[in-house]
């Protein structure tokens, strides 16, 4: 295996589309705009893709001199119903973590450059973005802060990949920032949050034997959890209807609305959880794309990754929709 593949493959790019999508969507959000650049809007989605990289290679980093990895492979063999895999690369031998801090710390010097790109054209709001962001992507895992393993993890995911990401990507591309991407752009930070959130619901047992206080560690309790995913999965769509209401969202963006039952669903199929987690729950087309599946079901984790998909494709489902509607005037 190739050195760019090895790094690509170990950065997690199933997890690109909650960062990615969001971006294109603020592209399609700002191709209307008189100021529009395709050349920067480009930059700043690569921008993006490479920092979701190196974000993604810090955690791993931080988290394996934590010796969480470490952890996990005990549980495993304990039995608990773990999602197992996280530096799998650092802990087979493959990789040193020396090498690892020094792919993410390239990645990161790449993301830089490219944003200093765009800070030339745009200006400072960029250099802001860019600074918030960094801080939140490094202390997300890195001491002293820890943002991930007091509870907080959830809602810098949400944040960075949400509305920092679209405002960011959109002011790159045209240089301005308007009511339409902040009615957009808080909905979509909460979709990808859902994402993080309903993962470690599902890893709740995990991660309070290995000490990492995700937010449903925090909450503890399956009903207040529950009710927070509750507020995390609905929220959107009140946003929504809201800037509907008031004139700040087009009246087609009523068709994300489509995108409810997807919620609904998951939040039912969360709630099973709870009470009965061996209901097994097969894929259906409303669900969305589920590639996989057979393999999936083969090792056991179908209970895991049925939520999981469906999460993901709540996110995906409502940034597609969105980008054919921006171009709808």
């Amino acid at each position: 295996m190739s050195f760019f593949r090895f790094w690509f493959k170990n950065s997690r790019p199933h997890a690109l589309p909650q960062s990615v999508l969001p971006a294109l969507f603020a592209v399609c959000l700002a191709a209307n705009q008189s100021e529009f650049s395709f050349p920067l809007a480009f930059l700043a989605v690569m921008g993006v893709i490479v920092g979701n990289m190196s974000a993604n290679l810090f955690d791993d980093y931080f988290d394996y001199k934590a010796h969480h990895a470490h952890y996990r492979n005990l549980l495993s063999r304990e039995g608990f119903r773990a999602r197992i895999g996280k530096c799998t690369y650092l802990t087979s031998g493959q990789a040193t973590d020396r090498q690892l801090l020094g792919v993410s710390l390239a990645l990161m010097g790449i993301t830089f450059l490219i944003g200093s790109v765009v800070f030339y054209f745009r200006g400072v709001v960029i250099l802001y973005v860019a600074a918030i962001t960094t801080v939140l992507i490094i202390f997300y895992s890195a001491p002293p802060l820890r943002l991930s393993y007091h509870g907080l993890g959830e809602v810098v995911i949400g944040v960075v990949f949400g509305p920092l990401n679209m405002i960011g990507t959109y002011y790159a591309a045209c240089g301005a920032i308007d009511q339409t991407l902040i009615f957009i752009s808080i909905p979509v930070g909460l979709l990808v949050m859902n994402i993080i959130y309903v993962h470690s619901m599902l890893d709740v047992v995990a991660d309070k034997k290995t000490g990492k206080h995700t937010l449903a560690v925090f909450l503890d309790r399956p009903p207040v959890m529950l009710a927070v995913l509750f507020f995390i999965l609905f929220l959107p769509f009140l946003i929504i209807g809201y800037g509907i209401w008031s004139g700040s969202l087009s009246v087609f963006h009523a068709a994300l609305i489509l995108t409810l039952p997807m919620a609904i669903g998951l939040f039912r199929m969360m709630t099973v959880f709870y009470k009965n987690p061996e209901q097994k729950f097969k894929p259906k087309p409303w669900m969305g794309s589920m590639r996989g599946w057979q393999q999936v079901e083969t090792i056991g984790i179908g209970w895991f990754m049925i939520r999981w998909f469906l999460a993901r494709n709540l996110l995906v489902s409502v940034c597609l929709i969105g980008m054919i509607l921006s171009f709808i005037r």
